[in-house]
């Protein structure tokens, strides 16, 4: 039934719901704004409207404002992909809030060497590879081999270069790989 037929049909009407909820953020706009670049491929920024600050957009649906010293607003029509977006957008900024001090407990505790965590991440990062692709092996020059389905894709851990002819297969691997390094190896807290 189309939605203009349900008045005609049914004697239901239909309604437009607007929805906004602010929320305690005491972190830096930037962080929440790289931790989204994450999760959502479409976090883009908007002009600044009567200097109310930095606001930008989710998924073209969800909208993010920096409103007072403390808090963040977040503003959207309301239906079920959006109620989505922004239910996730409220779990990142709340587990991000109760992150904060532990991580800064965390790097004054911080006694390992550079390369006892180098290779603590390259234990993570092949152990994320192969549970999204499957079969991952070394190969030589410090390239992982990575073999889906009858294709193999080599990728330099280094640069992050995927060499494949397979345009599809390459995409995944480099945007797998690109993401599981931002995991790894975030941002610094001190960049805001």
């Amino acid at each position: 039934m189309a939605l203009d037929d349900l008045l005609v049909f049914a004697q239901l009407s239909t309604a437009n719901i607007s929805q906004r909820i602010t929320i305690a953020y005491s972190g830096a706009f930037g962080v929440l704004k790289h931790r989204l670049k994450q999760i959502f491929e479409s976090v883009e920024s908007l002009p600044n409207e009567e200097s109310e600050g930095p606001t930008f957009r989710v998924h073209e649906r969800l909208t993010v404002k920096y409103v007072l010293e403390k808090h963040i607003s977040l503003h959207w029509r309301s239906d079920p992909i959006s109620d989505m977006v922004s239910d996730s957008v409220v779990a990142l900024v709340l587990n991000i809030n109760r992150e904060i001090p532990k991580v800064a407990v965390e790097s004054e505790e911080a006694t390992k060497t550079e390369e006892e965590n180098n290779k603590k991440a390259e234990k993570v990062i092949h152990a994320l590879l192969v549970s999204l692709f499957g079969d991952v092996k070394f190969g030589e020059n410090g390239k992982l081999v990575i073999s889906v389905d009858g294709n193999v894709a080599h990728l330099d851990k280094q640069s992050g270069n995927v060499e494949r002819e397979n345009e599809g297969l390459k995409e995944r691997v480099g945007v797998a790989f690109q993401r599981i390094q931002n995991v790894v190896k975030p941002i610094p807290l001190s960049v805001s």
